[in-house]
């Protein structure tokens, strides 16, 4: 197996989904529908029909959600590998995406994701009755100005910054009337934009403490290898070899925000300048141009894509075709 040294795979979460995604990857790649079969046997239900038909509404259920991006990441990865024997030589996901790395570096089973996602899904769903939790993308202000504000606003409730998307881009999440107040504080302040997500999970914040220790007993009886391929975690910047310690990174990651930039910054240390985005849509790639316009970004979600990452000679240059 031939290890690209500068090459990181990135997998994307929740918020990549979107009604007849990965139809042209699926058209040229008999893997794509072939993985969705796999899952739908796993999950009982046809996912792949769910992509196609949606309703768009359904594909943004975190319970369904959740397994679908999982199976578009290892769907691509397969495609990819079946391309060609050229590996990365690190990994990382947007919060989900973890687990989708994971089973990249055959440290999860495929199948074994799969159920441990649904549950993870199922578990967050719980952890706040509906309506009573929100999420918000604050554009236009810088994390210490966003973090300062939830701190003001937050009047014994919950709110805090979820996802450090890019520079200038931070998602804050808690109890729905806390959020309602940290937006209308940071627009205030002069944030460009804030603005509420769809989403019915207040992903990443203290309010998921009670799916964090659920996951944490699931994980316990959940087979883990050492990864093939070092993935690098959200919750702490760290690659991890254990099993305890990725059990405890993947529970961590629950209440704690997902560092998106601050990963891609880890991966850049460790020698990354190519990123290939792995799973639905280039949501991925766009925040990477934003963090670091040096790298070279490419999303794999169309044969186009895969073609340009077939490519990328060994010096993260992208070779004559």
């Amino acid at each position: 197996m031939d290890t690209i040294q500068n090459l990181a795979f990135i997998f994307p979460g929740q918020g990549s989904q979107s009604v007849g995604m990965l139809a042209e990857a699926a058209a040229e790649y008999p893997q794509i529908v072939a993985t969705f079969d796999e899952a739908s046997s796993v999950l009982a239900q046809d996912l792949w029909e769910l992509v196609c038909k949606g309703p768009a509404d359904a594909l943004g259920r975190t319970e369904l959600t959740q397994p679908l991006m999982l199976t578009g990441g290892v769907a691509l990865w397969r495609a990819w590998s079946s391309l060609s024997e050229a590996r990365p030589s690190m990994l990382a996901g947007h919060s989900l995406g973890e687990f989708t790395a994971l089973v990249a570096a055959e440290s999860l089973e495929f199948d074994v994701a799969l159920r441990v996602v649904a549950e993870r899904a199922r578990l967050m769903q719980a952890a706040v009755p509906a309506d009573e939790g929100a999420m918000a993308a604050i554009l236009g202000l810088d994390d210490e100005t966003v973090e300062a504000i939830c701190r003001e606003v937050a009047e014994q409730q919950v709110v805090s910054a979820a996802n450090y998307n890019s520079p200038g881009q931070v998602v804050i999440a808690g109890a729905s009337e806390a959020v309602e107040r940290a937006m209308h504080a940071c627009q205030a302040a002069g944030a460009r934009r804030a603005m509420k997500l769809p989403v019915s999970v207040p992903s990443h914040c203290a309010l998921m403490a009670p799916a964090a220790k659920g996951l944490q007993a699931l994980l316990s009886d959940v087979a883990i290898a050492a990864p093939r391929i070092p993935v690098v975690h959200n919750a702490d910047l760290r690659t991890h070899d254990t099993v305890d310690g990725i059990r405890s990174a993947l529970a961590a990651q629950l209440c704690a925000p997902v560092r998106w930039t601050a990963t891609v910054r880890a991966l850049r240390a460790r020698g990354a300048t190519a990123f290939a985005e792995c799973g639905p849509g280039k949501v991925l790639s766009a925040l990477g141009k934003r963090i670091d316009r040096d790298a070279l970004w490419l999303a794999l979600d169309t044969p186009a894509g895969m073609q340009g990452l077939l490519n990328l000679d060994l010096d993260g240059e992208t070779a004559p075709s």
